[in-house]
């Protein structure tokens, strides 16, 4: 398997810029097959190292996905995943918070749908609504009845320091944190708003409200610009995963999934002597 570049770790020294992150692969990326050939060897690697997870029950891995509208999110997650058992996997996309939700600080609704240990847990959207959707649409923040709120320069201060110590308790804890933006051009997120209208079998996928939050799109740059240098840090990096090309994108995450779960010092059980007697005289009860 092929490393996968470190440009595509957001650093933790401020110097990451959304302006500068490439949308497109590079021009030595491999051809489409080639990306396909490499996601097939990813997906069976992911599923034997996640029925290692599984057996050893001391850790757990949560993928955070966060992207503009059509970036393909649903499409990645599907693909690199394919290959794990469902009973060790976990995926929840998360839409507008509902009322119970909304009486709850902003991180409740995801540390409830945290993976257990042994499993895989994916938040298809995440806590970070809250500081990029909430951020370019302020005026969400009055259904959370918040407490004196400060001012809102002060209020995404508050909640990025939130988000770094709830990830590092997370990580200290067992439950690894890897975080993908998948950064789509606004070109190409138009061009398959335009297939989706065009297309009737993806009609169903068009939401008109995503191009209106589109034309926002400034707006959510510099809300992600934010949001990445904020923080990706040791405990829980974000990639800035290029998302024009779909095969390259999805070969890319399953790369970086792969190689974090090796580095995880997984292993299957090892039983005491005591234990590896009785079973084999339970062995010996058996019919031949």
């Amino acid at each position: 398997m092929e490393t996968v570049p470190s440009a595509y770790l957001v650093p933790t020294d401020q110097s990451f810029s959304v302006n500068n992150a490439p949308t497109a692969p590079p021009n030595s990326a491999p051809d489409k097959r080639a990306c396909k050939a490499v996601l097939k060897e990813n997906v069976k690697a992911i599923a034997e190292l996640q029925r290692v997870m599984y057996a050893q029950d001391k850790y757990s891995l949560l993928l955070v996905f966060q992207a503009m509208d059509a970036a393909g999110k649903d499409g990645t997650i599907r693909k690199v995943l394919s290959g794990v058992n469902p009973a060790g996997c976990q995926v929840y996309s998360f839409k507008a918070p509902s009322k119970e939700e909304l009486d709850h600080d902003f991180l409740w609704r995801t540390a409830v749908r945290l993976p257990e240990r042994g499993r895989i847990g994916v938040f298809n959207r995440s806590y970070y609504e809250e500081v990029l959707v909430v951020r370019v649409r302020p005026e969400f923040l009055g259904g959370q009845n918040l407490p004196d709120p400060p001012a809102l320069d002060q209020l995404w201060t508050q909640r990025f320091e939130s988000i770094q110590h709830w990830e590092k308790h997370l990580v200290r804890n067992g439950t690894l944190v890897m975080k993908f933006w998948l950064n789509v051009s606004r070109a190409e997120q138009h061009r398959r708003f335009r297939r989706r209208i065009d297309e009737q079998r993806s009609n169903w996928k068009f939401n008109g409200g995503d191009v209106e939050e589109s034309e926002r799109w400034e707006q959510y740059m510099e809300a992600y610009d934010q949001m990445l240098k904020a923080t990706s840090t040791p405990d829980a990096p974000w990639y800035a995963i290029p998302a024009d090309n779909k095969s390259f994108m999805r070969m890319t995450v399953s790369s970086l999934i792969r190689q974090r779960l090796e580095t995880m010092n997984l292993s299957y059980p090892e039983l005491p002597a005591s234990e590896l007697a009785e079973l084999q005289a339970y062995r010996s009860r058996l019919l031949p």
